[in-house]
Parts: structure tokens; sequence; C-alpha cells
């Protein structure tokens, strides 16, 4: 079963995500029901919980989904050797050892969170380097997209790396730029970058639309906003922000249109995609309407509504749509998913409303509608798991390797 295993990078990778998906909102789900005292006390952990959720939330799930992803797509795109499973099963042991450590060091101690964050820095640098070294090994050609890629992930990297001097120092400033770097310098540009790539791929492939549009103008104003929106968060100058965002959001929505939102809705695993995609001009465009009322008024309205759209909604989304397509095309299963994960795609929608009009409509005891987003999310991504993580562990149904 080991060799199984790793035989490939997205079982071992999407084996962690898989795990931490519903590790990280039952410890989140815990969190909330004991800090409003719903089942017990609040628990005293060794790191202020927000912070932890950072952590588990932008640095310990997303990135095992995307190098599982990336390590496998990578070779593909630019016609190179197949990583080592020397390199990818390292960073994935020393990365899913952080996550674990990380969880006992919010019981016990800060050392042990720092040895944790430690560990997952180790097994990041171990991943990125196998897909530099896919990147400068390769003949010249067109590498725009796993370029920045490999920045985002660098950016990455050094925002996990803040979050540690932070630990150490307590410093509330390392802490923001790991919050701004994991949201703005990481997190968007990798996700739209392989959006960019991907989407109009699948979506060609799909509904045999043999030519469908990709700009690259859009692609760059998405970067530079996102860069733009992550100093100027950190530089603490919110009334700005819709400066950025509002080319982002048009930019975002105009490659929704153009990639054919409406038509891709026939095909259910492309419709999940092209959804995800569309929450980030939704998302965006709701960064832009806050922060305009902020610059003409002095009012900070909905707190983390428009961020939750972005989270949950584009990024979730996007991850499991992805995650779904390499999981059944490298186990040799049919591009086909059932009733079940189509509940689980639209729960995960709602999930997302759910989330992010508790910060937008006047309630009382809103962290109520806090608790039934992550009981959700565990409603959701509890079917997704059962379906897909023995497929990690089981060889390819088509006989194939890897």
């Amino acid at each position: 079963m080991l060799k199984t295993f790793t035989a490939a990078p997205h079982r071992v990778m999407f084996f962690g995500g898989a795990v931490q998906s519903i590790a990280v909102m039952l410890w989140w789900t815990f969190e909330l029901t004991t800090r409003y005292g719903i089942i017990a006390q609040p628990v005293s952990w060794a790191v202020e919980p927000r912070a932890a959720h950072v952590f588990l939330m932008i640095y310990s799930l997303l990135p095992f989904f995307m190098f599982g992803f990336l390590m496998t797509t990578f070779p593909r795109w630019m016609a190179g050797k197949e990583i080592p499973a020397r390199r990818y099963v390292t960073a994935f042991g020393l990365m899913i050892l952080g996550v674990i450590v990380f969880y006992a060091g919010m019981i016990f101690s800060m050392a042990i969170l720092v040895a944790a964050v430690v560990s997952v820095l180790s097994g990041w640098g171990v991943a990125l380097y196998a897909l530099i070294r896919v990147l400068l090994d390769t003949r010249p050609g067109d590498k725009r997209h796993p370029i920045v890629l490999v920045i985002a992930l660098a950016l990455g990297w050094c925002g996990l790396a803040s979050y540690l001097i932070w630990l150490i120092t307590a410093e509330y400033g390392f802490l923001n730029f790991s919050i701004q770097s994991g949201l703005w310098f990481f997190l968007l540009p990798l996700f739209a970058s392989v959006a960019h790539r991907m989407i109009p791929f699948f979506t060609s492939n799909a509904l045999s639309q043999p030519d469908v549009p990709r700009p690259f103008w859009s692609w760059w104003t998405v970067l530079a906003g996102s860069v733009v929106h992550g100093g100027l968060s950190f530089a603490g100058q919110t009334q700005w922000l819709w400066l950025c965002d509002a080319p982002i959001a048009a930019s975002a929505l105009y490659l929704s249109y153009l990639w054919g939102f409406r038509r891709s809705l026939s095909n259910p695993l492309l419709a999940v995609l092209h959804v995800g995609f569309a929450w980030m001009g939704i998302a965006m465009l709701f960064f832009t309407v806050q922060s305009w009322f902020f610059f003409m008024s002095g009012e900070f309205r909905w707190a983390l509504a428009p961020l939750h759209a972005l989270t949950i909604g584009c990024y979730t989304t996007l991850m499991i749509g992805m995650g779904t397509r390499v999981t059944l095309g490298h186990s040799g299963l049919p591009f086909t998913i059932g009733t079940s994960l189509k509940l689980m795609f639209l729960g995960m929608q709602l999930v997302a409303l759910s989330r992010v009009m508790a910060d937008v409509l006047p309630r009382q005891n809103a962290y109520l509608w806090y608790i039934l987003s992550a009981l959700g999310w565990l409603a959701c991504f509890s079917p997704w798991v059962w379906r897909y993580l023995p497929a990690f562990l089981r060889p390819r149904a088509d006989g194939q390797p890897g």
C-alpha cells in the first residue's frame, strides 16, 4: 500500500489536504462553540485562536492541494521529467508532521508551535525546490504561468516565515505581513494563475469549443491589483483599496463572461471551476464597495464578508474542482460526479453565502451563523473525503502507473 500511496505527488498531497479539510474545521467548530459557551467554557490555547485559524487555513490546508496539483501538472505543462518521489514524499512528510505538531502545540506550548511551523516551512521549501527544478530543467518556451506560480509560492513561504517570526517575537507587524502575504501575494495570484491557465483549456475540451479566449492583460491586472491590495492592507490604507480592487473585479468578471460561464453550467464538473472563479469577481466587487464606503464615510461595513466570499466561495470551490479533476483523471476513473458530490458542491455555495451574510445582515447572535457555516463545511467536505480518500491508497482503476 505504501508503494501505491507514494506513486504520484497528488496521492500524498491530496491525502494530506483531505484529512486537513476535516481536521481544521473540527477544531474551528470546537473553538467557536467553546468560545461562546455553547458546549463548555472557553479553552486557553497557546496561541490566539484567530491567529491559529490564519495558519491552518492559509498555510496548512490549501498548500497541500496546490502542491499536489502543481507537482502533477508542471512536468506536463513544460514537457519535463516527473518529479522524483523522494522530493514530494519528503515535502509531504515534513508538512503533515508540522500540521500534526501544530495542533499539539496549541494545547501545550509555544515552543511546540515554533517547531511545527519550522517543519511546515522545511516541507514547503522542498516542494518549492522540486517545482523550480522542473522550471529550470525544461526547454525554453512560454513559462509565464509557471514562473508566476513559483513566485507566488515563494512569497507564501515568506509569509509563513513571517508567521514563525511573529510566534518568536510577538511583534504584530510580522503577523500582519503573514496575513497579507498569504492572502494577496500568495493565494490570489496562485488561484488566478491556475484558473487563467486551466479553465480555458478544460472549457475547450468539455464543450468542444476550439478557441476559448485567454487575454493576458486581464491576468496581469489581477496580479498587479492583488499585490497593491496586499501592500495597502499592510500599511493600513483600507480607504484606498477600491482603486486596485475595482480593476481586479472588472477583469475577473470579464473573464467569467469571456470563458462562457452560462454554457459551463451544462457540464457539472466544469461548472464547479467556472462558479468558483465567478466568486473571485463577486468578492472583489464586494471589497471595492466596502472600501468605497470607508473612503466616503469612514464607516467600515460588512467586516470579513468580502474575505470569506473570496476564501470560501472562490478558493475552496476551485480547490474542490481542481482536486476532483486530478483525482479522477489520475485514478483512472471517469470524469463524472454523482448526485452526492453535486449536492456537496451546492452545499459549499450555501456555506459561503451563510458566512458572508453573517457579516452583512444585522443579526443578533451572529456567532450562531459562524458555527452553522463551520458545520456546513464539515457536512459538505465529509462526502468528498469519504469518496476520494481511498482512491489515494488504491492502484489506478485502469491499471496505468501513477
